[in-house]
């Protein structure tokens, strides 16, 4: 349980994200959190909750906003849920950031990002630095972009492709090249390859390649934005595609979320992002595990 300090930082940290947002004409939204259907996610398991669902994300109601409502800067801070997870950065309770904006890509976005956490460090009391985990990590402006590719060839054992072909991308991520991300300044790891593109679209220049990224600090992943993808049909193709997976993990299927792929055909050039608020809070106030910065962990419960 955090102790009234801690309460009070944390709650200095959601006060600066909201100043940012609003300070720049975001409206706040706010999207239910039990939902009869869900996105795919084949690596991400929903809790089930009588008969419906707990959001492991806001996305499918906020880009319904985006489409539907006419929405063109929406931002949401919320609780989100996924089965099982539990670590020093995993809990199966968290809270999210996630916002999105039209008329925007990927590029433009993580512009936003380094000014969101520039800003909220200095309303904590940091002067253009921070120190994690015993490392001194700049945060001024001119963050790292790196894509996938250069950061398999430059830290992993092999390549991107062949850890494709093996099937072990996410094993040679983890072990070999996350936890040299970040270490002196953040790190945009962007340009994932398309099967591991999730909603983005492919980038245009190249289409073996999807417009998403990830923000790595001290070796923490932290957020993961994308150039929306906004058609319908390639969407609906990769969700068939994350169902044929999670049967193949004994899993049970559920529906294909009609009415998102329905307003996906009228929503607009968008780019959007989730960002872990409660791993933020990790980087920002120097702390071990993600149990030093949430009010409660499940084991107090």
């Amino acid at each position: 349980m955090l102790n009234q300090s801690g309460l009070r930082k944390r709650a200095a940290l959601i006060q600066a994200i909201r100043r940012f947002f609003i300070n720049r004409g975001y409206l706040e939204v706010d999207t239910p959190a039990r939902l009869p259907v869900l996105i795919p996610e084949a690596y991400n398991e929903p809790v089930a909750s009588s008969g419906y669902f707990l959001q492991t994300s806001p996305e499918i109601c906020m880009k319904r906003l985006l489409a539907e409502a006419g929405c063109q800067k929406i931002f949401q801070i919320c609780k989100c849920y996924r089965k099982d997870e539990r670590g020093d950065n995993h809990l199966p309770e968290f809270t999210m950031l996630e916002w999105y904006r039209t008329g925007s890509d990927y590029h433009s976005l993580m512009d936003e990002c380094e000014d969101l956490i520039f800003e909220v460090a200095q309303a904590l009391g940091h002067s253009g630095s921070i120190t994690f985990k015993g490392t001194k990590i700049s945060l001024e402006k001119g963050w790292e972009r790196l894509s996938v590719a250069d950061a398999f060839n430059q830290y992993g054992p092999i390549s991107v492709e062949q850890a494709l072909e093996q099937n072990i991308f996410d094993e040679v991520l983890c072990r070999y090249i996350e936890p040299q991300l970040g270490i002196k300044k953040p790190v945009f790891l962007y340009d994932y390859p398309v099967e591991l593109g999730s909603l983005a679209r492919k980038k245009k220049e190249n289409p073996a390649v999807a417009e998403r990224f990830e923000i790595y600090i001290g070796g923490l992943e932290l957020a993961n934005g994308f150039s929306e993808l906004t058609d319908a049909d390639e969407q609906r193709q990769r969700f068939e595609q994350d169902l044929i997976l999670i049967k193949k993990q004994g899993r049970p299927v559920g529906s294909m979320p009609e009415k998102f792929l329905q307003a996906l055909q009228d929503m607009p050039e968008a780019a959007g992002i989730a960002l872990g608020l409660d791993r933020l809070a990790m980087v920002l106030l120097n702390a071990e595990t993600i149990d030093q910065v949430v009010t409660f962990v499940p084991e107090d419960l």
